[in-house]
C-alpha cells in the first residue's frame, strides 16, 4: 500500500514537471518560428500535454491493463472540459473565437464520436488505430495550413516575442528533452502504483483509470490552461484543451491499438463514452446557444466544474 502511494505520487510529480518543461520548451520553439497562439495550443502544447496520457495508456495496454488504458483517455477528455475549462473560467472569462467554434470544436466532437463508433464492437484493433492515426495526420495538415497570421509579418509586439524566443532555441530544446524523460519515467511509476493500489483494495482498474490516473495525466493541461488564463492568453488555453482532446483520441488511441489491441468494457461503452460526448455537447451548447455566446464566464465555469465533480463522485458511489 505504502509503496503504491509513493509510486503514484512520484509519478505524478515527474509527470507534472516533465510536462511543464515540455510545454514551456515546445511553445517557445513554436513561437520562435512565428506560429499563431491558437495553433500552438492545438498542436505543440496539446501534443506535449497529451504525452502523459500516451505513456500511461501505452504502458497499461502492454501490461494487459486495457481498462486502465481506455479509462485514462475517456477520463482525461472529461477532465479537460469539466475540470480544466471550468477552473480556467473561474480565474478569468474564457473567450472563444467564432472560427474556433466553427472549425476546431467540431473536429474535437467528430473525433470523439468517431472513436466511440469504432469501439462499439468492444475492441480497438490495429485497423481502428491506424484509421485514427491517419485522421490525426489530416488534422495536423489542417493546422499547418492555418498556422501563420498576417500579424506576424506586421511586426510589433508579436514580432518582438518571436525574436526573444528565437534567441533561446538551444535552451528550449534541452527543456523538451528533459521533459520527455520525466514523462516517460513518471508514467511508468504511476501505472505501477495505480495497478498496485487497485489490486490491494479491490477497486476496478477502470475506476482508477477514469479518476486518479485521468486526473494525474491531466495535470499538465490544467497547469498550461490555468497559467494561460491567468496571463490572458486565451487562445493557448482553449487550443490546449481542444487540441489535447483531439490528440488523446486520434494519437493515443491511434498508437496504442497498433501496438496492442485495447479491449473496451461494456460499462465504458454504455456510460463513460456517452458522458464524454455529453461534456463535448455541453461545451458546444454553452458557447453556441447561450448568450453571451463564445465565452465561458464564472457561472458557466462553475457549472462545468460541478458536472465534473459529480462525475468523479459517481464513479466511487
Amino acid at each position: 500500500m505504502f509503496l503504491g502511494v509513493i509510486l503514484v505520487l512520484a509519478g505524478l510529480l515527474l509527470l507534472y514537471y516533465g510536462a511543464e518543461y515540455l510545454v514551456t520548451g515546445s511553445s517557445r520553439l513554436a513561437l520562435s518560428f512565428g506560429i499563431r497562439p491558437l495553433v500552438v495550443g492545438l498542436t505543440v502544447v496539446a501534443f506535449a500535454t497529451s504525452m502523459p496520457e500516451l505513456m500511461v495508456s501505452l504502458l497499461a495496454a502492454v501490461r494487459g491493463s486495457s481498462s486502465l488504458a481506455a479509462g485514462n483517455i475517456v477520463g482525461s477528455n472529461i477532465a479537460n472540459i469539466g475540470l480544466i475549462l471550468g477552473v480556467a473560467a473561474l480565474i478569468a472569462p474564457v473567450v472563444v473565437s467564432r472560427t474556433t467554434l466553427v472549425r476546431e470544436v467540431p473536429i474535437m466532437v467528430g473525433a470523439s464520436i468517431g472513436v466511440y463508433l469504432l469501439a462499439l464492437d468492444g475492441e480497438l484493433a490495429f485497423g481502428n488505430g491506424l484509421g485514427l492515426f491517419v485522421s490525426l495526420l489530416f488534422f495536423l495538415l489542417y493546422c499547418i495550413m492555418t498556422a501563420r497570421l498576417p500579424a506576424v509579418a506586421e511586426g510589433g509586439e508579436i514580432q518582438s516575442a518571436i525574436e526573444a524566443a528565437s534567441a533561446n532555441r538551444r535552451r528550449n530544446v534541452v527543456l523538451v528533452l528533459v521533459g520527455m524523460v520525466g514523462l516517460g519515467v513518471g508514467a511508468e511509476l504511476m501505472v505501477r502504483g495505480a495497478v498496485m493500489i487497485a489490486t490491494l483494495f479491490g477497486v476496478p482498474e477502470l475506476v482508477i483509470g477514469l479518476s486518479v490516473v485521468a486526473l494525474g495525466t491531466s495535470l499538465p493541461e490544467l497547469a498550461a490552461s490555468v497559467m494561460s488564463a491567468w496571463k490572458g492568453e486565451m487562445d493557448i488555453s482553449v487550443g490546449n484543451v481542444i487540441g489535447s482532446n483531439i490528440f488523446n483520441v486520434l494519437f493515443v488511441l491511434g498508437i496504442c491499438p497498433m501496438i496492442q489491441p485495447i479491449a473496451i468494457e461494456s460499462q465504458v461503452l454504455s456510460i463513460h463514452f456517452p458522458v464524454m460526448l455529453g461534456f463535448c455537447l455541453l461545451l458546444v451548447g454553452l458557447l453556441a446557444f447561450l448568450k453571451p455566446r463564445l465565452q465561458l464566464g464564472r457561472k458557466r465555469g462553475l457549472l462545468l466544474l460541478t458536472a465534473y465533480l459529480l462525475f468523479v463522485l459517481s464513479l466511487f458511489v
